[in-house]
């Protein structure tokens, strides 16, 4: 069986360990989903993730990041742009999260970035996901 939305998948498995206070999640990795990783990881939203290499498809294993109360850092984690559905927005029109205290993945043509770094490099693209 094939997956349509490996985007999707990747950030349900994240909303699902979180809400079960996992200490991390494997999932299958992608190019794609390092550069994601990176960002939420930039963004203080994960402890860290690793590539656990093997035959096939390597796994990322993700470490979730929770505060002192042992309540998950990610309140929320949302698809946005839908391979039914693409959403590209230039530099003016990226969409800010809860008024800032969020972000906004985005795929430019200067790689996978977070829409701050997005406004700094002045480019606009695919809006990937919101996290807050």
């Amino acid at each position: 069986m094939s997956m349509t939305d490996p985007i999707a998948d990747y950030l349900t498995r994240i909303r699902n360990a979180q809400s079960a206070k996992k200490n991390w999640v494997d999932i299958p990795a992608s190019n794609l989903k390092k550069r994601i990783s990176f960002v939420l990881k930039e963004e203080k939203f994960i402890r860290d993730f690793i590539l656990i290499p093997d035959n096939k498809q390597s796994t990322l294993r993700i470490f979730l990041n929770y505060d002192y109360n042992k309540k998950p850092v990610i309140h929320g984690i949302q698809r946005f742009s839908k391979p039914g559905c693409r959403r590209y927005v230039s530099t003016d029109n990226i969409p800010r999260v809860l008024n800032g205290m969020g972000v906004s993945i985005l795929s430019t043509s200067k790689g996978v970035v977070s829409d701050k770094k997005a406004k700094l490099l002045k480019v606009g693209g695919e809006v990937l996901c919101q996290v807050w």
